[in-house]
C-alpha cells in the first residue's frame, strides 16, 4: 500500500540524482564545441526536476529551475553561447537549488534572499543575450511571495499533449499491482476529477479532467511507476472509456513526453525498479548484524577446534555437521559484508566539481581522470576516506600542478593532469592520487623541517623525506591562503588513514609529479587470515597479503652489507624480516634455517616474513586493539581464537620499516 510520503521521498531521491547528473554533464561540457547530446541531457534533468517540483508545490525550486531550463533551451538552440562564466553560474544555480531541495526535505521554506539573487543573476544573462523570452513574468517582481504564488508556466508541450490551462486526459497505467490501484486513483484525484475508471486485471484506465499538464502528471507517476507503464493522451470528445487494448499502441508513441522518455542514461529505469524491491535499513542495525555474525564465527571456530580431537569413525555425523556449519557461516559472512560495500564512485563523484572550482580559483588548467570507480569499499570507510582524499586533491592542485606559464616554460602541456584511481589488491583497496606537477623538493622540505626543529639527516632516504610533510604543522607554502599554508591538513590525513587501519606512502619525481598511495582494508569487521606460530606466540597474517610460502635453504639465503639478509626466490631477491627477532621472541642463537618464509606483498612491495610454523587458514573477527589497549607498532588489530585466547593481527605494510629501524639502532 502506497502512502503520499512515498511520492515525496521518491521525488527527493530522483531530484538528488538528477542534480548530480546536471553537475556532471556541465563539468564534462566542451565549451568550444558543445555536444548536443550532453546539452540535451542537462536540459532533460532540469525539466524533470521542474515538473516534479511544480506538482508537489515546491514553487521556489520550480521557479528557479524554470529560468535555468529556459536558458539551457537557448543554449541548445544556439541563441546563447555558453562560456566559463555562464557555466560557473549554472553550477552555482545548481548548488542553490540543491539547498532549496534540502529545505523542502526538512519541511522548511528556502532562503528568499538567495532565491532573488540567483533569479536576478540568471535574468541578467538572458538580458545580455537579448533573449527576453527566457524570463517568466513572475521573476520581475521583487517579492518572493508573489513569485511563489504564481508558479512559472511550463514550456510548450509536445503536439500530442493537452494544453496547460486544462483539459481531459486519458491516463492508462499498465502492470499495476492490485493493492496499488486504489492509492493511485486517490492520488490522481488530487490532481483533478477522475471519471470513466476501467480496471482490467493489472491495467488501470481513467479520464482525468485537470488543469495540470501531461508532463506534471507524468512527473508524479514516474516516481512510483516506470515510464513504459504510463500512457497519457488527450481524451476523446465522448465520455465512453477507451478499451485498454486500443490504447496500448499509441502509448509507445504519444503517451510519454520527450523530456521523460529520453533520459540521460538508457538504463535509468533499472535503479528505480531495484529501489522498489528494496528496503531502507539504518546503518546501526547493519552493524549489529555484522557484530552478531562475528560472534557466530568465533563460536564456529571454537567448535571446529574442539572437533579436532574427536574420532571420525565415532563422531562422523557431528564432524560433518560442524563442517556444514563452517561453510554456512562463511556464506553468511560474505552476504552480510556485501551489504556494507559501496563503489568508490560514491567518493569520486565529489571531485570533478572540487577540481573545477579550485583550479579556477588558482588560475590553473587541470584535467581530472577517474579510474576504478567500481571498486567497492566498506561503507564506514567510504565515509571516512572523503576528507583525507579532499585534502590530498587540494594539496596536489595547490602545491603540485604548476600555473600555465610555469608549465609552458618547463616544456609541459598547459593543462595539468590529476588522476584518482582505486583498485582491489587481495584484502585491501589501493587508492592513488597522481599528478604531473612539480613534484616534491627534497632540499626545500629538509630546510623547512630544520627551521621547525625536526630531527633530520642529510642521509635520509627520499621516502623518509617525503613523509616529513605529514608532520603536524608542517607546510612549505610561502604564504597562508584560503586554500592551504597553515600546516593543519596533511598530519590529519595520515592520522585519519591510520585510524582506518590503513597506510599512506609517497613517491615523487622532482619536476615530473607525485603519487600518493593509500592502502586500506576492504572491511574492518571480518577477514580471512592465516595463523602462524613464532616461538610460543600465535599471530594472524591477512590472507590477502600472502603470495606463497617456502622452506629455507643455504642456497637461497644471502647476507648483504650491513647484516641484512636477503632471500632469493627464483630470479628475485627479497628482504627477509625475522619476525621472532623483531618482536624479541627468538634468542640470538636461533637457527633461521628451521623456519618458513612467507612471501607477502603490501604497499606495492614484496618481502619474506620468517615464521616458525603455518597453523591454518580461517576467518577471524577483527577487534580494535588501540581502543581496548594501545597502539602497538607492527600490529593492526587483535582477534579471538577458537580456544578463547587472543591473537594479534600483523600489520604487514609496516613490518619492513620496523625491521630497518631496528637494524639502524
Amino acid at each position: 500500500m502506497m502512502d503520499i510520503s512515498d511520492f515525496y521521498q521518491a521525488f527527493f531521491d530522483e531530484a538528488d540524482e538528477l542534480m548530480a547528473d546536471m553537475e556532471k554533464y556541465l563539468l564534462e561540457l566542451d565549451l568550444d564545441s558543445p555536444d548536443r547530446e550532453v546539452l540535451n541531457a542537462i536540459f532533460r534533468a532540469a525539466h524533470s526536476i521542474k515538473g516534479g517540483a511544480g506538482t508537489f508545490g515546491f514553487s521556489v525550486l520550480q521557479q528557479t529551475m524554470h529560468i535555468l531550463e529556459n536558458l539551457l533551451d537557448d543554449v541548445r538552440s544556439g541563441k546563447l553561447q555558453i562560456n566559463d562564466p555562464i557555466r560557473d553560474l549554472f553550477l552555482e544555480s545548481k548548488d542553490i537549488m540543491q539547498d532549496q531541495l534540502d529545505a523542502y526535505k526538512a519541511s522548511a521554506e528556502p532562503d528568499q534572499e538567495t532565491f532573488l539573487y540567483i533569479c536576478e543573476a540568471l535574468r541578467q544573462i538572458a538580458l545580455d543575450s537579448a533573449a527576453p523570452s527566457t524570463l517568466p513574468a513572475e521573476v520581475v517582481t521583487p517579492a518572493v511571495a508573489d513569485a511563489v504564488a504564481a508558479p512559472a508556466p511550463a514550456p510548450a508541450p509536445a503536439p500530442t499533449a493537452p494544453k496547460a490551462d486544462g483539459g481531459r486526459l486519458l491516463v492508462s497505467l499498465h502492470n499495476i499491482k492490485e493493492d496499488d490501484q486504489q492509492p493511485l486513483l486517490d492520488e490522481l484525484g488530487n490532481l483533478g476529477h477522475v471519471s470513466a475508471v476501467q480496471i482490467d486485471k493489472q491495467n488501470l484506465q481513467l479520464i482525468l479532467e485537470t488543469t495540470a499538464t501531461a508532463d506534471d502528471i507524468l512527473a508524479v507517476l514516474c516516481f512510483i511507476l516506470e515510464p513504459d507503464q504510463i500512457a497519457i493522451s488527450p481524451a476523446p470528445a465522448e465520455e465512453a472509456p477507451v478499451p485498454a487494448s486500443e490504447t496500448q499502441a499509441p502509448a509507445t508513441t504519444n503517451a510519454v513526453p520527450a523530456p521523460r522518455a529520453a533520459r540521460p542514461e538508457s538504463n535509468r529505469a533499472k535503479p528505480q525498479q531495484a529501489e522498489a524491491s528494496s528496503i531502507r535499513v539504518a546503518v546501526e542495525k547493519v552493524d549489529q548484524v555484522i557484530n552478531q555474525v562475528g560472534e557466530l564465527i568465533i563460536t564456529q571456530a571454537m567448535l571446529s577446534q574442539l572437533s579436532g580431537v574427536l574420532d571420525s569413525s565415532t563422531h562422523d555425523t557431528l564432524l560433518s555437521t560442524i563442517g556444514q556449519l563452517e561453510r554456512n557461516a562463511r556464506d553468511l559472512q560474505e552476504s552480510v559484508m556485501s551489504i556494507r560495500m559501496m563503489p568508490m564512485d560514491y567518493v569520486f563523484s565529489r571531485f570533478p566539481r572540487l577540481v573545477h572550482d579550485l583550479a579556477g580559483k588558482l588560475n590553473k588548467e587541470v584535467e581530472l581522470t577517474l579510474v576504478g570507480g567500481s571498486a567497492e569499499l566498506d561503507k564506514r570507510l567510504i565515509e571516512q576516506i572523503v576528507d583525507p582524499l579532499t585534502h590530498l586533491v587540494r594539496n596536489s592542485l595547490d602545491h603540485g600542478i604548476e600555473p600555465v606559464e610555469v608549465r609552458r616554460a618547463n616544456g609541459k602541456a598547459d593543462k595539468g593532469n590529476l588522476v584518482l584511481s582505486a583498485e582491489h589488491h587481495g584484502g585491501n583497496i589501493i587508492i592513488e592520487v597522481t599528478d604531473d606537477g612539480a613534484g616534491l623538493n627534497r632540499e626545500k622540505i629538509l630546510a623547512r623541517a630544520q627551521q621547525q626543529g625536526m630531527a633530520i639527516s642529510e642521509n635520509m632516504s627520499d621516502e623518509d623525506v617525503w613523509m616529513l610533510i605529514f608532520a603536524p604543522g608542517f607546510s612549505t607554502a610561502e604564504k597562508v591562503t584560503d586554500v592551504s599554508g597553515r600546516g593543519v591538513g596533511m598530519d590529519v590525513v595520515r592520522r585519519n588513514i591510520q585510524e582506518m587501519g590503513g597506510h599512506v606512502t609517497i613517491h615523487s619525481d622532482h619536476g615530473r609529479g607525485s603519487k600518493i598511495r593509500i592502502i586500506l582494508p576492504l572491511t574492518l569487521a571480518i577477514l580471512d587470515g592465516m595463523s602462524v606460530r613464532v616461538g610460543s606466540e600465535i599471530y594472524v597474517l591477512p590472507l590477502g597479503s600472502m603470495m606463497e610460502s617456502l622452506m629455507l635453504s643455504e642456497n637461497t639465503l644471502h647476507r648483504m652489507t650491513g647484516g641484512e639478509r636477503m632471500l632469493q626466490v627464483r630470479e628475485e631477491y627479497l628482504p627477509l624480516v625475522e619476525l621472532g627477532t623483531l618482536f624479541g621472541i627468538h634468542e640470538a642463537d636461533y637457527d633461521i634455517s628451521e623456519g618458513i618464509a612467507v612471501i607477502v606483498q603490501s604497499a606495492g612491495s614484496r618481502y619474506a616474513l620468517l615464521v616458525d610454523q603455518l597453523i591454518g587458514q580461517h576467518q577471524v573477527v577483527v577487534k580494535n586493539l588501540e581502543q581496548n589497549y594501545r597502539k602497538i607498532p607492527g600490529i593492526s588489530a587483535a582477534t579471538i581464537l577458537g580456544d578463547g585466547s587472543v591473537a594479534l593481527i600483523l600489520d604487514v605494510a609496516v613490518l619492513t620499516t620496523l625491521a630497518k629501524s631496528a637494524k639502524a639502532r
